[in-house]
């Protein structure tokens, strides 16, 4: 696989490597990647919970303005 950067993000893959923070442009590449798929997964993870949220809120008991309006005041949920 041939991956082309943008001479900026080659500057900052080559300074990492000359930093000695990683061996390789390869290392950082691939830490980036990590880094990514595990922001991928975090921000699936949120968007799972509050879609079950909003199911709880369909599911539930509706409540009139006023009703609702206290529980926010009272920091309920």
């Amino acid at each position: 696989m041939n991956v082309s950067l943008t001479p900026e993000l080659d500057k900052f893959v080559a300074s990492k490597v000359e930093s000695g923070e990683y061996a390789t442009a390869s290392e950082v590449v691939r830490d980036g990647l990590r880094m990514l798929k595990a922001a991928e997964m975090t921000r699936e993870a949120k968007l799972l919970i509050l879609k079950e949220e909003i199911r709880k809120g369909y599911d539930g008991t509706p409540l009139d303005a006023e009703a609702a309006y206290e529980m926010i005041r009272k920091g309920m949920q």
